[in-house]
């Protein structure tokens, strides 16, 4: 999502599940390879994929939704999204609070069960566009409420998990949801190539008041979507239409490359803070100064504590697995779905003691989920 505002754009780049496979950015590379083609086969392999989850156990909690209803959508319209991380609302004199931003869908969540995700993906592999498109095209726009969970520093310094951990959610009942708008999708794109081929978003694409944590993962994101957009729209991606802001934006230091079509701001200094060019800023007009940024230097201290150690794996993290395990179970069928999901995948995998495994991951959740994996896996690959 990218909302252009009177003091720049906003991106909200979001995923349908509130958590992620893992919480050190190191493990990105990794991570993605590990879900990708076998550079041999070229086929889906669950191989690598078992074998990466199996040594880097943090990401249960995000696997569990995966396999899930949850992790088949019925539509772009019927599910919720998610920041995942954790960001701040900060104010002028450098105060601020932590958030978590919730979109909650108002067509109600719809998901699909595998064999029927598997099905229409066969008989209409475009149908997530063709909903999204025809939707708006009737008029029935789709709309999200959005929320989000308050938390002060000092609460943060004294909760039970690490609050920059995106493998766990702040639990509703410690942080519960506060409404701040809605969004609505009213409109189609006029040219696909031109709205949405071109398009680039990126969590670093911030304006005054909402700031990045020191999330990891986040920090890490900052850094790859920017320059992901660079390799594959070049230099000056944010000069296109679908990206520009719509208010006067001056950044001198960052000019020339290839398709650079404006004055490339003529003789300015290619650097800020000159007395040749003397430049005020939006923030200093809103009594944002360098002394009422470094307010928190104390909590830094902290932040640095709490952030310096992201592998390390203990009983705590299977903690908020197993209460969605719970929560699973409250609805007819779901987790005899889940089970025979995770069993069809992990059929594929050709090594027993890799397996054997998976089955004892499982089995940190709850017990008799990993004995009823075993059991629906081991049939599958005598079969």
């Amino acid at each position: 999502m990218k909302m252009h505002t009177d003091e720049g754009n906003l991106d909200w780049v979001f995923n349908n599940t509130p958590v992620f496979f893992i919480r050190d950015p190191i493990k990105f590379p990794s991570v993605n390879r590990s879900h990708k083609r076998n550079p041999r086969s070229h086929l889906p392999d669950p191989n690598m994929f078992w074998d990466f989850h199996v040594g880097n156990p943090e990401g249960i909690h995000q696997l569990l939704v995966l396999f899930s209803d949850r992790g088949t959508p019925k539509s772009v319209r019927f599910l919720n999204s998610y920041s995942g991380h954790t960001y701040k609302f900060t104010k002028a004199d450098g105060s601020f609070n932590y958030i978590k931003i919730h979109m909650k869908t108002r067509q109600g969540v719809k998901n699909f069960t595998q064999e029927e995700a598997t099905r229409v993906a066969g008989e209409d592999p475009d149908y997530m566009i063709r909903d999204m498109f025809d939707a708006i095209q009737r008029k029935e726009f789709p709309q999200w409420d959005v929320f989000v969970q308050v938390m002060s520093p000092s609460e943060a310094e004294a909760y039970r998990w690490n609050i920059f951990d995106m493998t766990k959610v702040w639990p509703q009942k410690d942080f519960p949801l506060k409404k701040i708008g809605k969004m609505t999708l009213n409109r189609n794109p006029n040219n696909y190539f031109t709205d949405i081929e071109q398009a680039a978003f990126s969590p670093s694409t911030m304006v005054p008041g909402f700031a990045a944590s020191a999330d990891p993962i986040l920090q890490a994101r900052l850094f790859a979507y920017p320059d992901a957009a660079r390799y594959r729209l070049g230099v000056n991606y944010q000069q296109l239409p679908t990206n520009a802001a719509k208010v006067p934006v001056y950044c001198p230091f960052e000019r020339d490359g290839a398709m650079r079509f404006d004055d490339n701001y003529g003789a300015d200094p290619n650097y800020v803070g000159s007395t040749l060019q003397p430049t005020r800023f939006k923030t200093e007009e809103n009594g944002v100064t360098s002394q009422s940024l470094s307010l928190h230097t104390d909590h830094e201290k902290w932040v640095g504590e709490v952030s310096t150690y992201t592998s390390q794996v203990t009983d705590e993290d299977f903690v908020q697995p197993a209460a969605l395990w719970e929560v699973l179970g409250r609805e007819q069928g779901h987790q005899e779905r889940v089970i025979q999901n995770l069993a069809g995948n992990i059929s594929g995998v050709t090594s027993s003691k890799l397996r054997d495994g998976v089955y004892a991951l499982f089995g940190r959740v709850n017990q008799e989920l990993g004995a009823k994996l075993r059991k629906a896996t081991e049939a599958k690959v005598k079969n």
